[in-house]
């Protein structure tokens, strides 16, 4: 398919979905124009038909690209590394880059009761929650040593630059540490720096509807 073709990209109308943001900030690492459409989730929108089938998953973010339209976030990056060039989103070096997807993959399989418990309202919203349960203080061990074993000590990036795998470690882990729940200060400061990104403070600073 044709890279020069028009790239339109459907986000939830909160910007509160973090696969949403991983789609966005790889747009905006790789500077390719896109238009901006939102679903409004909290009214249902994703279920109208038009848009389910469109998606095919009925949920955000959907990208279209002339007669393709995809969802499923890192399938969507993925789609935008092989297809377009500028700069990369991914690892060169290919163990590296199949690391990237493993840490993508992991990150949308499990820690669900991180997810759940500091859901992105604490990112986007500043909300507070209870303290963590013992499912997510665990959950939140395992994410720590899977980050540490990962991030090579004295390193800005997991994989010598930038790459989308950052951006999401570090939204999972700014989970709890924007919250203000311990996390080890090596990673702390590792999710910090990668959050003053232009592209990611770009979605962090959208103007959000007020919580329902």
């Amino acid at each position: 398919m044709s890279s020069a073709l028009p790239l339109q990209l459907h986000v939830d109308a909160q910007y509160a979905s973090p696969y949403a943001m991983s789609v966005f900030v790889t747009l905006r690492e790789k500077g390719l124009p896109f238009a901006l459409h939102t679903v409004d989730l909290d009214a249902a929108a994703h279920h109208d038909p038009a848009y389910a089938a469109l998606s095919l998953t009925a949920r955000v973010p959907t990208l279209q690209h002339g007669d393709l339209a995809l969802s499923e976030s890192s399938a969507i990056t993925e789609y935008l590394e092989e297809v377009f060039g500028g700069p990369p989103a991914y690892p060169a070096h290919l163990p590296s880059r199949a690391r990237a997807r493993q840490v993508q993959a992991w990150l949308r399989s499990d820690l669900l009761p991180i997810r759940e418990e500091r859901n992105t309202q604490v990112l986007f919203y500043g909300v507070r929650k209870p303290p963590l349960s013992a499912q997510a203080e665990a959950a939140a061990q395992r994410l720590f040593r899977f980050a540490e074993a990962l991030l090579p000590q004295g390193a800005d990036h997991l994989f010598g630059q930038w790459s989308i795998a950052d951006t999401d470690l570090a939204l999972m882990i700014n989970r709890l540490a924007l919250h203000g729940d311990p996390v080890p200060p090596r990673l702390a400061a590792y999710a910090r720096a990668q959050w003053q990104r232009p592209s990611v403070q770009e979605w962090v600073g959208m103007q959000r509807p007020p919580l329902r």
